[in-house]
């Protein structure tokens, strides 16, 4: 069976992750998509990252919503990694949109409202996405399910996924209640028995992160849809 990769974060192996470089190396590969993170800054601008501080990925400090997009942009988003990346920059989820529109990967925006609610988010993700006429091509994930919800409410046709960090007895049903059309599920918890059962059912499941190749292959046995990796050519080779 087919399994779809995903770049998670971008081809954060070798870039740093969630910038326009990691984002630009996985649009020339030949992987089902990527996958990014999206917060809310001071002026409502949607970006991309992964945490709700900057601390860890550039050279600033503090928490992302307490900057306006033009004070985010005065720091530097590659240095953490590696000197040669000094120029990148936090990237706005519309210019990352803008660098697929033209190849056909799939986007997975995973709305990181788990910890700090962003009131609104949800609307100006989906503005975002129909700006570029990419509403067929997105996932849109979330740990937070009240946000998914919200998108189910506003935009049904959307594809909307449930991340889980656990296991649950019955993800099917659960899901339906969101509702959800996918679940996202951690690798730990992948061979569960309850994620077997939910495949049976025709759940579409992907599991984050996958970064070993046998674990790429045994995923691939057990019938799950796609895997997000930081190493998306190291899989494709495991997979070919």
């Amino acid at each position: 069976m087919n399994l779809d990769i995903f770049a998670h974060r971008g081809v954060s192996i070798n870039y740093p992750e969630n910038t326009m470089a990691a984002f630009q190396a996985a649009s020339k590969l030949p992987i089902a998509g990527i996958e990014l993170d999206v917060h809310l800054t001071a002026d409502k601008e949607v970006v991309v990252i992964h945490d709700e501080t900057i601390d860890r990925t550039s050279n600033g400090s503090g928490y992302v919503k307490d900057f306006t997009l033009q004070q985010l942009r005065t720091f530097d988003f590659g240095s953490w990694f590696s000197r040669e990346f000094g120029d990148e920059v936090i990237p706005t989820l519309g210019e990352v949109l803008e660098l697929f529109a033209g190849t056909n990967h799939r986007i997975n925006i995973e709305l990181k409202t788990d910890i700090i609610a962003y009131e609104g988010i949800e609307a100006l993700v989906l503005k975002e996405v129909a700006a570029q006429q990419m509403t067929e091509r997105v996932i849109i994930s979330s740990f937070n399910h009240e946000s998914l919800q919200t998108i189910s409410k506003i935009a049904p046709y959307i594809e909307s996924a449930a991340l889980f960090a656990e296991v649950l007895v019955d993800f099917p049903t659960y899901i339906a209640l969101i509702p959800a059309k996918a679940l996202h599920v951690s690798l730990p918890t992948s061979f569960r028995k309850s994620v077997k059962l939910a495949l049976a059912e025709g759940a579409t499941v992907r599991v984050y992160t996958v970064n070993e190749q046998r674990d790429a292959r045994s995923l691939q046995q057990l019938g799950v849809q796609a895997i997000f990796t930081d190493d998306p050519e190291k899989i494709l080779r495991a997979l070919s």
